[in-house]
């Protein structure tokens, strides 16, 4: 597919230095010399900078808002800068929204006072279109590593509490010697067409009116395209023929690889698993141009940023092969 690494956290290409991590003394050696930027990471949010919150705020090490970080993720290079990331959940500021803080997406932004006040904490799905493609990879790396080990702190072999190596991209226990990497779950996403219309579905708790292409993890044992048959089918009852791949997009919400996916329908009637979806509908190309730019009555685009957007754009484009 043309374009296919132009989708938001793809194609950022970060200089991860894998090599690099398991090296005390290289990583002793990066942090010297005060070349290394570190972004803070709070409770998912990225420190993010500007009116238009459209470029990360990385800091200096030592900065104070890092004063209590015991650890840091080593994320990459860029250039010669040593790039880490830091978790500073620790920290209480002051009127947290807790319900806001649950909800599907959280609109509130955080300010620390040792920080400029254009520097804030702030949900990542909100700003992940604005960020330059290096600066998404680094926003969306940060956070689903910083999201494994807040969920994966004890062994899963002995549960004894485990603890943080290779720089942040592996955990070790100290008592069975287990190893533990970085989960990423494997999720289908699937642009069903049939004619001239898609198929659109609909989860419980979206906002009012959004829709989006229809997705599932894939299971074990299961291959891509009889994934996206197996999802469409149990959602919808819609019957899907060929499969093709058309591109990836790393999902830090918490821990997905959405593989994109097009479907060619063989049936079109529509009966909804409502443990599933709440409601599924295809859309025509020409109220799909409606949808995309906000001008229908009722229906809303998916974000701007995911591949789901990114797939139908490509779609109404006719940029798919």
């Amino acid at each position: 597919m043309r374009d296919s690494e132009t989708v938001t956290f793809g194609g950022g290409g970060l200089d991860r230095m894998a090599a690099w991590r398991g090296d005390a003394a290289k990583q002793s050696a990066l942090l010297t010399g005060g070349r290394a930027r570190v972004l803070p990471i709070w409770r998912g949010k990225p420190l993010v900078a500007g009116d238009g919150r459209d470029h990360l705020a990385m800091l200096p090490q030592g900065h104070p808002v890092l004063d209590d970080v015991s650890d840091l993720i080593f994320l990459g290079l860029d250039g010669d800068t040593p790039l880490f990331a830091a978790d500073v959940s620790g920290w209480e500021p002051i009127g947290i929204d807790a319900a806001a803080s649950v909800a599907f997406f959280d609109p509130t932004e955080q300010h620390n006072p040792a920080l400029p006040p254009d520097q804030r904490f702030s949900e990542l799905r909100g700003v992940m279109a604005r960020l330059s493609p290096l600066e998404a990879e680094l926003a969306a790396t940060a956070r689903g590593l910083m999201q494994w080990h807040d969920t994966h702190r004890f062994c899963a072999r002995c549960g004894h509490p485990s603890d943080m190596t290779q720089a942040g991209w592996q955990r070790q226990c100290p008592d069975c010697k287990a190893s533990h990497f970085p989960r990423t779950d494997p999720v289908v996403i699937m642009l069903i067409t049939h004619g001239n219309r898609v198929l659109m579905g609909r989860s419980p708790g979206w906002p009012q009116g959004m829709y989006s292409l229809l997705a599932g993890f894939i299971e074990p044992g299961e291959t891509i395209e009889a994934a996206v048959r197996r999802e469409v089918a149990e959602e919808t009852g819609v019957r899907v023929g060929a499969v093709r791949y058309l591109a990836s997009q790393p999902w830090p919400f918490p821990a997905s690889l959405m593989i994109g996916c097009a479907g060619d329908a063989v049936s079109d009637e529509i009966v909804i698993d409502p443990i599933e979806i709440e409601d599924a509908l295809w859309i025509n190309r020409e109220d799909m141009v409606e949808v995309m730019g906000g001008r229908h009555p009722h229906l809303k685009p998916a974000r701007k940023g995911a591949i789901a957007h990114f797939l139908i754009s490509k779609w109404l484009a006719d940029q798919l092969d």
